[in-house]
């Protein structure tokens, strides 16, 4: 077993995931990925490698990734539900146009942000996300 897969194998393990193979391949797939893939897109794409793998495998691991604090959930886009892998240093960018999902460096820092609460509610995450027209769709245009 290559290193990779041992640090793969041993961050699910961390995170209460039970770390099978199929996860494991999911897991790494969305870590090299940078298009924020849907369940739908990992499924095509995973399917290729492995044949026998089942849509409700990919939904299921996809939900205990969710469930354990090791993916997100980006409903940025209003029709599809897209995942990303949370590293606390980047939010999303929707280009309305093309529909590309950018991550963006903001000015601030989440990390900085010392909301714990508001109104009485306990704040336990925090998302952010821009919609527009990326630079590229902007440089098609002129």
């Amino acid at each position: 077993m290559n290193t990779k897969i041992k640090n793969i194998k041993m961050y699910l393990e961390s995170n209460n995931v039970n770390p099978t193979y199929h996860r494991i391949v999911i897991f790494q797939y969305m870590e090299n990925s940078t298009r924020h893939p849907t369940a739908e897109q990992i499924y095509t794409d995973i399917k290729k490698e492995i044949p026998t793998i089942s849509k409700t495998t990919v939904y299921n691991t996809l939900n205990s990734f969710v469930k354990n604090g090791i993916a997100e959930k980006l409903n940025i886009a209003d029709s599809e539900v897209h995942y990303d892998i949370p590293d606390n240093g980047h939010d999303h960018f929707l280009c309305i146009n093309c529909g590309k999902i950018y991550d963006i460096k903001p000015e601030y820092s989440k990390s900085n942000i010392e909301i714990k609460s508001i109104q009485g509610h306990k704040i336990t995450q925090l998302h952010c996300y821009y919609k527009g027209i990326c630079k590229s769709c902007r440089n098609d245009k002129k």
